[in-house]
């Protein structure tokens, strides 16, 4: 080791404190000691070693409690932990909520000085993937998310820092921002990386499957269960689920999913058996929370529940200047998809993207490139590349004097704007609602709502035409 490694040892007998203290110091590491946990913790906070071995069993504060204040403080300590014969469940226990390692009692040196040097050499490794982590990030790469700009540095800063934890976040920003994309970013930072992360939307389930989705159901709890099925916590099990458009979860799912984040059990439909689960749940949403919850179309409890933490996703509209990296990066992944070897795309397109509005956002530029990709025949893409019209789809309310616009006059209502809106972004997309509830930011489920609302179809198709 060219600079000594710091190792606190923490046991309340002083002979055996003092003779593992001179049998690590003897391997080349610096020792401190201390007499039980609450003094540990003290020298933890004013010595900063890499290495705790710690006692399990101490008076005041004992080797279980210690490994959880360390857990909670923001350099990476590796802690070992002195078991007796007997406590092996309890340091099993222990592995779980971060002890690096643990050793039986009369210690073994061979055994406790390979721990050691496992434990530094876990920790080189970190640093070093840390440091991989922050170049990446400093370029405008970071996980599944690319942007250079000050916003996009901002965002991947707050992944940075919760991802190591287990709380819920609530991912928000409007449809198409990349919301998945945090998720899984948050995902594959996090202890959990090598667990699976299921995503479901919930806008795309019907009411009556949803809860069946997500919870799981037994054989016969209802018409068509012909078998055990396992729900989407399940399935998660010690990964990450992320609930996405989280708002348009029906209410009495809402409170079942709220119980399960509160006692971290669930019950199948159609069992009574609750069935422990282990998940770190990340939900998403292109609505603004709080006017879901005025609106009663999200459980207050359940909000504050999400929201531990909370990353908004900007529109592209507002961090235009990534747009050059994103669309490199997206053109590597539609290459790769389809065969295609496009090395970029022309100053025009470039131009014309950078004064496009983007109300798909991030996904709209990906829909774009891949059409581009697709119908290119040489390896820059042209503006005759783009789809037809590209750009007129960002629709605009203007005044009376604007043929192009939409004309609200004086005494127009809400509800009345709100329909010429959507009825007018149909016409521009000929009548595709999936593109239609991108640009108007909203679910899909939402626009056929309102749809329903404002009468049939063929009525609908004369009204946006006109």
């Amino acid at each position: 080791m060219s600079i000594q490694e710091k190792v606190l040892i923490v046991e309340d007998e002083e002979n055996e404190r003092s003779g593992m203290a001179e049998l690590v110091s003897a391997w080349g590491y610096r020792t401190e000691t201390a007499k039980d946990g609450l003094d540990g913790l003290e020298k933890v906070a004013t010595w900063s070693p890499g290495i705790v071995i710690t006692d399990l069993k101490m008076p005041r504060m004992d080797g279980m409690e210690l490994l959880q204040r360390i857990a909670e403080q923001p350099q990476q300590i590796a802690v070992v932990l002195l078991t007796a014969q007997g406590s092996i469940d309890l340091a099993v226990d222990a592995m779980k909520i971060g002890a690096h390692d643990f050793i039986q009692k009369p210690v073994d040196p061979s055994r406790l000085k390979q721990i050691l040097q496992n434990a530094v050499r876990q920790r080189d490794t970190t640093r070093e993937l840390e440091a991989t982590k922050r170049k990446l990030r400093d370029s405008g790469v970071f996980g599944s998310l690319v942007g250079s700009s000050k916003v996009m540095q901002e965002i991947f800063r707050l992944i940075e820092m919760v991802a190591p934890s287990t709380a819920s976040v609530l991912i928000t920003g409007e449809s198409g921002t990349g919301k998945e994309m945090v998720a899984r970013t948050v995902h594959d930072m996090s202890p959990r990386k090598s667990k699976p992360f299921v995503a479901i939307n919930c806008s795309a389930i019907p009411e009556t499957l949803i809860e069946s989705e997500i919870f799981g159901h037994e054989k016969g709890a209802f018409t068509g269960a012909l078998e055990r099925r396992a729900g989407c916590f399940e399935l998660a099990e010690e990964g990450t689920l992320l609930l996405d458009e989280i708002g348009e979860m029906p209410a009495a799912t809402q409170a079942k999913l709220l119980r399960v984040l509160e006692d971290r059990k669930l019950r199948r439909l159609g069992s009574k058996v609750e069935t422990p689960v282990d998940v770190r749940v990340l939900a998403a949403t292109n609505k603004v929370p709080e006017e879901a919850v005025a609106k009663g179309e999200l459980r207050n409890d359940l909000y504050y529940r999400l929201n531990v933490f909370n990353i908004h996703m900007p529109p592209l509209r507002e961090h235009k200047e990534d747009i050059p990296q994103l669309a490199e990066a997206l053109l590597t992944d539609m290459n790769t998809k389809h065969g295609r070897q496009i090395s970029n795309v022309t100053d025009n397109v470039m131009q014309l993207f950078l004064q496009h509005n983007w109300p798909g956002n991030v996904r709209e530029l990906r829909n774009t490139l891949e059409r581009a990709v697709i119908v290119c025949e040489g390896s820059l893409i042209e503006p005759k590349h783009l789809p037809p019209n590209f750009g007129a789809a960002s629709l605009r309310v203007a005044t009376t004097s604007d043929a192009e616009g939409i004309r609200l006059g004086v005494g127009t209502t809400v509800e009345e704007a709100e329909k010429m809106l959507i009825l007018k972004t149909l016409a521009a997309t000929n009548n595709n609602k999936t593109r239609a509830a991108e640009i108007l930011g909203i679910s899909l489920k939402t626009l056929h709502n309102k749809l329903k609302e404002y009468g049939s179809g063929s009525t609908l198709a004369n009204e946006a035409a006109s």
